[in-house]
């Protein structure tokens, strides 16, 4: 009886070891000291990181995303000296589409970097690590406007692509089927525009950095970062839509009519947005964004990546939680 009353106070120090584990985590804290518009993807139980580096784009490679530091970046791409994709290399997102890898990511030309010369590009890998190999340039996707932050999602075997659109003194998310990886076809469509006061804070009326989320009924969503990054009013915004709908019909996207992440004072976490989701290895959905460590510090490279994982209500919402704060454990 003692030996198996011994046994039973191991296995609860253990339990409790294992409880203490899983909570030692600094949710608030980031994973790296800069690292604007970060983006992971999971794919076969290594995650691969990048964000935005201004003149070029580096993946980082890991098991771990907790000991991202520890990964070393590996530049796969670098901006030419001259044309239409020489300057502000920002936002980059690492898809697996077909079997090859392709890097989206927004630039603009040395000789006119302004939001009427911004555009979105896209490279192509064959290799099996997107970290090795050889990219191809596979050039610029033909947008009906100039825009910034392109994206891509699959549903219902149709391939989509979703970008933050310049379109008069604002910024509209706007979507369109894809013929292949790196063209577009008919139609654009524009689904959603700044219409609440929380998405024109900062002196500019924003919908940016839309992410694809599809939830475990089958709802889609689609988040965006709101107003000018260098406010501390920057937040993500929600779109959902039925997974029966027409997704390039607008009226088939509602809009959430308040922010679902916001600047969290209480955990020091400020301006969280421009995210991107991912599954970890036991197929749960978490949050990966950049944010600032303390009110004022704007659109720098002081923004930093942080994750958290997220939840899900009873009827099929995300539950994004508050920033530093993650959901109860399912």
């Amino acid at each position: 009886m003692r030996y198996r009353s011994i046994l039973a106070s191991l296995a609860l120090l253990f339990a409790g070891v294992q409880a203490h584990a899983a909570g030692v985590h600094d949710y608030a804290a980031p994973l790296l000291p800069s690292g604007p518009d970060p983006w992971v993807i999971q794919r076969g139980g290594v995650y691969y990181y990048t964000s935005t580096s201004r003149d070029h784009i580096e993946l980082r490679r890991t098991t771990d995303l907790w000991r991202l530091a520890d990964a070393p970046p590996v530049v796969v791409w670098r901006a030419p000296a001259r044309g239409a994709a020489s300057t502000s290399v920002w936002a980059p997102e690492l898809h697996y589409i077909r079997g090859k890898w392709y890097l989206y990511f927004t630039a603009a030309d040395k000789q006119h970097d302004d939001d009427a010369h911004r555009h979105v590009f896209v490279l192509e890998n064959a290799s099996p690590d997107p970290t090795r190999g050889r990219w191809i340039e596979r050039g610029m996707l033909k947008t009906a406007h100039t825009g910034i932050d392109g994206t891509v999602f699959e549903h219902a075997g149709r391939w989509y692509f979703v970008y933050s659109a310049y379109v008069g003194d604002h910024s509209d998310l706007v979507i369109a089927p894809m013929a292949d990886p790196w063209t577009l076809a008919s139609p654009q469509v524009d689904i959603a525009a700044p219409t609440y006061t929380w998405e024109m804070q900062g002196g500019r009326k924003i919908l940016e950095a839309p992410e694809f989320l599809q939830g475990p009924d089958g709802k889609l969503f689609l988040s965006y970062s709101a107003s000018a990054c260098w406010s501390d009013d920057y937040a993500l915004g929600l779109l959902q839509a039925d997974g029966s709908a027409d997704l390039l019909d607008p009226k088939s996207w509602k809009k959430s009519p308040r922010p679902v992440f916001a600047s969290s004072v209480r955990n020091g976490v400020y301006a969280p947005g421009h995210n991107g989701f991912f599954k970890d290895t036991d197929g749960r959905d978490w949050i990966i964004y950049h944010a600032n460590g303390g009110p004022g510090w704007k659109c720098t490279p002081r923004r930093a990546p942080r994750i958290q994982p997220i939840g899900w209500t009873p009827g099929g919402m995300p539950d994004f939680g508050e920033p530093g704060t993650p959901p109860r454990e399912p």
